[in-house]
């Protein structure tokens, strides 16, 4: 109650949690208002039957489903600021525009903005064509494609201002946000369905005591995921201590923080986005005249239907990511020669080469553990459902993931205002 009193006394704060508050209520107007030509009960069969375009929609907080004006919600802006985030550390140009500072980062702000709008016509027509062959779309021609892919692309563009907006102006990462509410927003969905097979009498009462047992070992999950995104290797560092006096000697001590999971949920989304191609070519080229192009749909289908292999290989993406993206952020090449210039070192390692080395080392084991803890968060939907047998109550721990980790980061930026308005009375 007392931090509560502490946000409402402090007048910027109030105007940031209201503005934010404000525009994600217009989020989620958007994702109720539909798009013409789509038949929703079918759209609403073919979600329930797939898997990742489940996945897909429950991120999108139902846009998809219900085939609304913000039909990829802000996913192609996040692929964007995926796709320059990893070219900023391939291309010199954009590496440079990194380490340039605030006008560097509008920069790469921009370009991120200029990419979305190609990936969304892309991402979008994509999803359209594979409705179009699952027969949901109750008109195909190309002035209506036009219009959809226009209209939705246009809806992707004002979602992105929108998050924009929330990160400037308001409390919280606006893109993190917008997802968060989103996944949010579908979880009444899900309860309800469950709800309904118990009405109806569609569940056994040993299905009952294991969704009741996997309710319980969410809070568990939830607090372990706190841990996790919490947990860091600290490195000991020490720095030498110039001095002018011959009086004073000694050192300053330090460490270099390391997190257990450098790279958050991105390598999820990664494998995620890498499963949902097989997929969407699959449907298309099932439908294509040629007999081999059918055959191969088919078995691409099959494929994906398999959820002990697709497991299988979701589970060895989500590691092969964690690491790729991993060594593409940390470089403890450029980290010991900065420690070395700055007169720093790690206690019982020689400066330079030997010092890479042994944060290559660290790195490697701490990732190790982050990359299975993702890859399991991520299967936690097939787990629940072969225990319980209940698909509707497989919420995707990725989901919870995002959940949690927003909302810790979320909490840091209003204690962050809170305390810069405590110094400020001073």
């Amino acid at each position: 109650m007392n931090r509560l009193l502490q946000i409402w006394h402090n007048t910027d704060l109030r105007k940031r949690i209201g503005l934010t508050i404000g525009l994600l209520f217009v989020e989620r107007v958007m994702a109720h208002i539909p798009l013409p030509g789509a038949d929703l009960d079918k759209l609403k069969e073919f979600f329930a039957a797939s898997q990742i375009f489940g996945l897909l929609n429950l991120f999108s907080g139902g846009t998809l489903s219900n085939f609304s004006l913000a039909l990829m919600g802000i996913g192609p802006y996040i692929t964007a600021s995926i796709v320059i985030q990893l070219l900023s550390t391939l291309v010199p140009s954009l590496a440079a525009l990194k380490k340039d500072g605030q006008h560097g980062q509008q920069k790469i702000n921009q370009y991120t903005r200029y990419a979305t709008i190609p990936l969304a016509l892309i991402q979008i027509f994509a999803v359209i064509q594979t409705l179009k062959t699952q027969g949901i779309l109750t008109s195909y021609d190309p002035l209506t494609i036009l219009t959809l892919v226009l209209a939705a692309t246009a809806g992707t563009v004002f979602l992105m201002w929108l998050g924009e907006l929330i990160t400037e102006s308001g409390i919280g990462n606006g893109a993190s946000l917008i997802i968060t509410v989103g996944i949010i927003a579908g979880i009444p969905g899900q309860l309800r369905n469950t709800l309904a097979l118990l009405t109806v009498g569609g569940i056994e009462t040993g299905q009952i005591l294991a969704s009741l047992g996997w309710l319980a070992l969410s809070l568990a999950i939830i607090a372990l995921i706190v841990l996790t995104n919490e947990a860091e290797r600290r490195i000991p560092v020490t720095y030498a201590r110039r001095v002018r006096a011959a009086s004073e000697s000694g050192s300053v001590q330090s460490h270099l923080p390391l997190k257990l999971n450098l790279g958050g949920v991105l390598p999820i989304i990664f494998a995620l986005t890498f499963l949902v191609i097989p997929e969407v070519a699959g449907r298309f080229f099932s439908t294509l005249e040629p007999a081999w192009l059918i055959k191969l749909g088919e078995s691409i289908l099959k494929f994906v239907s398999n959820r002990w292999l697709y497991g299988s290989v979701y589970f060895a993406l989500v590691i092969a990511f964690t690491y790729f993206y991993t060594y593409l952020i940390f470089q403890p090449k450029e980290i010991a020669e900065n420690l070395q210039k700055q007169g720093g070192f790690v206690p019982g390692i020689r400066p330079g080469v030997d010092t890479e080395h042994y944060l290559m080392s660290v790195i490697n084991r701490i990732t190790l553990t982050g990359s299975l803890f993702l890859a399991i968060v991520a299967l936690l939907p097939y787990i629940i459902e072969n225990i319980t047998g209940i698909q509707s109550l497989a919420i995707s721990g990725t989901s919870i993931l995002i959940m949690v980790s927003v909302t810790l980061e979320t909490m840091r930026q209003i204690q962050a205002y809170l305390l810069q308005n405590r110094y400020e009375q001073y």
